[in-house]
């Protein structure tokens, strides 16, 4: 592998992922996501200036955005939960298959091809960023939450589509609990709870996962997870969560759907110019 990247294309780099902390942090706490959206297509063109295979890049970039959104998460799931806007009840009945969808999603990472999970981000990002743009309050899937079966399938969904995304689940966790009849403000406070086993399921999962390939990943990596690129930007983005939490009981509701609608819509264009070129 070659490493001998030019200082200034690295100071550039490293700028990056200090500007991506930054809105990682306000989305996290804006829309109860962790923001792999971001962290992710950062990091995909920090670890191709290192010469990091293409064939497990994405999985590295995964990993890394997944061990980033812990401390974010937490923080986020702290404040909205202090402003008493978190369904516990929901979080309790979500959690374990959750973890469990998250291990299923490090498995398809360890063997999968990264357009696999290139081409998952794509579909989950356009069908709840498609609810959230053009979405009436008519749709619903039921006035209230299902039964136990329904909330443990919807559990393990979560887990499998957050593993694979380099998310913490906050995006479809949202649609779900909106469709549900869940106010946004109570969907987006739920998500940031549920995000917490979910990412430390998933930096587990992916430090398993990338344990065979690690003669070819760059220096202090643990599978596919960067220590270095945690180490930059989540200091960051934990500091500025909070603030993004406290922006978000300010935001009026349809407006936070059409910015989370939009953030989606980008997220998605951005991975399928990946596939494309």
């Amino acid at each position: 592998m070659d490493f001998g990247v030019p200082l200034i294309e690295l100071a550039w780099l490293v700028l990056l992922i200090v500007a991506g902390g930054v809105v990682t942090g306000i989305l996290a706490g804006l829309f109860g996501i962790g923001g792999g959206g971001i962290i992710v297509p950062i990091l995909y063109e920090v670890f191709g200036a290192l010469g990091v295979s293409a064939d497990i890049r994405l999985q590295l970039c995964v990993g890394t955005s997944i061990l980033i959104i812990v401390p974010t998460n937490i923080r986020s799931f702290v404040e909205h939960r202090r402003k008493g806007a978190v369904l516990m009840e929901v979080v309790k009945v979500w959690a374990i298959p959750a973890v469990l969808g998250v291990a299923g999603g490090s498995m398809v990472a360890a063997f999968a091809p990264s357009t696999v999970l290139k081409i998952a981000f794509v579909i989950v990002a356009s069908t709840i960023a498609s609810k959230m743009l053009f979405g009436r309050d008519s749709w619903r899937l039921g006035s209230q939450l299902p039964g136990r079966p329904a909330m443990l399938g919807y559990g393990f969904l979560i887990g499998l589509a957050s593993s694979l995304m380099g998310i913490s689940g906050g995006s479809l966790s949202n649609m779900i609990l909106t469709l549900y009849g869940t106010s946004i403000r109570q969907a987006v406070a739920t998500s940031a709870g549920l995000g917490v086993p979910i990412t430390t399921a998933g930096v587990i999962g992916y430090v398993l996962a990338g344990l065979p390939h690690q003669a070819e990943l760059p220096p202090l990596s643990l599978g596919f997870v960067s220590l270095i690129g945690a180490a930059v930007m989540a200091p960051i983005s934990t500091c500025i969560a909070p603030y993004g939490a406290r922006l978000a009981h300010r935001v009026p509701p349809r407006a936070l759907e059409i910015g989370f609608g939009l953030f989606l819509s980008l997220v998605a264009l951005r991975f399928v110019v990946s596939l494309i070129v």
